[in-house]
């Protein structure tokens, strides 16, 4: 009986996840492909990363915003594990009384990513089963069925199979991502863990061969995605940043 629940509860879940996520964005796709020129599938790829940029573009914005507080308030909080080093009782509230003074949740960057996690993995999945399986019975009645995806792109690029020269496009815009986030004001001093300056060194090469690694194994058409979304983001939170760092000068 708890089996029969469990599966009928799973197959509601499969069902509801299927009609709101991953149709709409498959039909959004389908949709760019049979408008674009020559029926180009990386032209659609581009239409639709730009469109998916802009609908999550306010959980990104907050984001960026807290991962840029944390760091702020970066070397106040090794401040107090410095004085508390020899109390942790007293170094947990200590932190958490810093977050309220500086109105900085540690949570806040996670809740956008946790919120966008359910519309990024219909978006890998309809790359990666949808178009290369040729799977067009889920189109809207109101979109035009093109019979077949072709995945040739610019008459050159097979996007149905793994391409190594996207993936490491997209691991260069992963490593310029990270770099420009682990990037420190020069007025603001750098953090004295020397672990967490290490890791964080570490993650800002780690990321972009594991992006490479990954990506090499994956569709053309979905690296070409995963290379796209990186390099709007990379895009969007420079300009993020060089508009909060004029606020920040102007408050002076």
């Amino acid at each position: 009986m708890s089996f029969a629940i469990h599966h009928l509860s799973f197959s509601m879940f499969t069902t509801i996840y299927h009609t709101i996520l991953y149709q709409p964005i498959y039909n959004i796709l389908v949709f760019f492909y049979n408008i674009v020129p020559g029926h180009d599938l990386g032209l659609a790829i581009i239409l639709f990363t730009v469109l998916m940029r802009i609908i999550l573009s306010p959980f990104f914005v907050q984001s960026i915003k807290a991962q840029r507080a944390m760091q702020a308030i970066q070397p106040k909080m090794d401040e107090l594990k410095e004085k508390f080093k020899d109390n942790k009782e007293k170094l947990g509230p200590a932190i958490m009384e810093l977050y309220k003074k500086e109105k900085v949740s540690p949570f806040s960057s996670c809740l956008p990513l946790l919120i966008q996690m359910p519309i990024l993995i219909a978006v890998f999945q309809v790359f990666r089963q949808g178009l290369i399986n040729g799977s067009l019975e889920v189109i809207y009645p109101f979109i035009n069925n093109p019979g077949s995806i072709n995945p040739i792109s610019l008459g050159i690029i097979n996007l149905s199979q793994n391409s190594l020269w996207l993936a490491i496009l997209a691991g260069a815009a992963q490593f310029w991502q990270s770099k420009m986030m682990l990037t420190v004001k020069k007025n603001q001093p750098a953090p004295k863990s020397a672990l967490a300056s290490s890791m964080n060194k570490q993650m800002v090469y780690m990321m972009p061969l594991f992006t490479v690694f990954i990506g090499a194994s994956l569709p053309g058409g979905l690296t070409f995605y995963w290379f796209l979304t990186t390099l709007f983001s990379a895009l969007q939170q420079l300009v993020i940043f060089k508009k909060m760092d004029k606020e920040a000068a102007n408050d002076k």
